[in-house]
């Protein structure tokens, strides 16, 4: 079916455009055309008032929906949580899995795996190869080095579903972290208390990225940068930050874009209230933590995470939307998303200007 967005300002993730009508076909991207030139037998969405944004993309995100998939593995509560998420503008995530058991990954990746939904672009695994001195709400008795071994076993077993991997690059043999490289497995340095050195080295043996950017890491100390200064000096490096004046203030937010610029992308790290060990989340009003009250997730969408980059950290509005369309896409090679050109999937959201989100498209089709 053909679509027309119309009235709405169209935020392509290039540019701002106005007066113009998005049309949709077959699931993609067809055409921006003049009002006048709007086919007859085309479906209109009149959006007056609205701005249409590509769907936002979200590659940190453990729940959604009442459910943590992690605690709740089946394929209700996967699809449970895709609904949630795209209805609140979200229409790409990978599904995140902390440090657990491996047979509580195997079983996580299996249900993944097995069920294929369209906002499902793969998953992230958030260990267990981390550095146990920067643990944060990670179960320590799970915390390991990486053998090739178990990591060969576990990318076998997910059949491609696994897409990005959180390792502390101290405690990785550099060789697996060149052969997860190798394997398309986007790396990222997290739970990480290495020095700037060792954080060098990671990027140089296939880390391209960083998880929640000063989060769970060693600190930028002037003596010695840490894992963050490594992150700034290094020009290939994307790194994604928490957006919600909580895990990040809103200050350090600023500089850090300043200082990166289209290397910083938005996440939420949205869990979901839990009270069964290991993942142990209790709601709180604005965070989720653990009962001793160490920080353990947002309660952010990527809209609202959107929203407090222009409101509080003065990032146009054009730009803020690319920290969570375009840069995410950009780092884990999705050409088909997180953009309005034709031939991109139809992934849309359709919000006002106090960010309520009116509607969603998922390859052209609304939720």
């Amino acid at each position: 079916m053909l679509t027309a967005l119309t009235n709405g300002t169209i935020y392509t993730g290039a540019q701002v455009i106005r007066n113009k009508a998005l049309l949709t076909e077959q699931g993609k991207i067809a055409a921006l055309v003049n009002p006048a030139e709007v086919p007859a037998h085309a479906a209109v969405t009149d959006c007056t008032g609205s701005i249409i944004a590509p769907g936002l993309l979200d590659l940190q995100i453990y729940g959604g929906g009442g459910y943590l998939f992690s605690a709740k593995r089946s394929p209700e509560a996967l699809n449970a949580m895709a609904q949630a998420l795209v209805k609140s503008g979200t229409t790409g995530f990978l599904l995140t899995l902390a440090t657990d058991s491996m047979e509580v990954f195997h079983e996580c990746i299996r249900i993944v795996r097995d069920h294929p939904h369209p906002a499902v672009l793969g998953m992230h695994l958030e260990g267990p190869y981390i550095n146990p001195a920067k643990k944060g709400a990670h179960p320590v008795q799970h915390i390991k080095r990486p053998a090739r071994d178990e990591v060969e076993g576990l990318l076998a077993a997910a059949g491609g579903v696994v897409k990005m991997i959180t390792v502390a690059p101290e405690m990785c043999d550099p060789a697996i972290l060149r052969w997860l490289d190798a394997q398309g497995i986007v790396l990222s340095a997290g739970h990480s208390n290495a020095t700037f050195a060792e954080a060098m080295d990671g990027f140089q043996n296939g880390v391209r990225a960083v998880t929640h950017l000063f989060n769970a890491m060693s600190s930028l100390h002037h003596r010695d940068t840490g894992l963050p200064g490594a992150t700034f000096r290094d020009r290939s490096v994307y790194a994604s930050i928490i957006a919600d004046n909580i895990h990040v203030d809103d200050n350090a937010l600023i500089i850090s874009k300043k200082v990166m610029g289209h290397r910083l992308f938005l996440i939420t790290d949205a869990v979901e209230a839990n009270d069964t060990w290991p993942a142990h989340h209790v709601a709180q009003e604005d965070r989720f933590t653990l009962p001793d009250g160490t920080l353990s997730g947002s309660r952010l969408t990527l809209l609202r995470a959107v929203q407090r980059c222009v409101e509080h950290a003065g990032i146009p509005l054009e730009e803020a939307l690319r920290m969570a369309t375009v840069y995410p896409a950009t780092l884990m090679g999705l050409k088909d998303r997180g953009r309005i050109e034709p031939g991109c999937r139809a992934d849309l959201v359709v919000f006002d200007p106090q960010y309520k989100v009116q509607k969603v498209f998922v390859a052209g089709t609304q939720q």
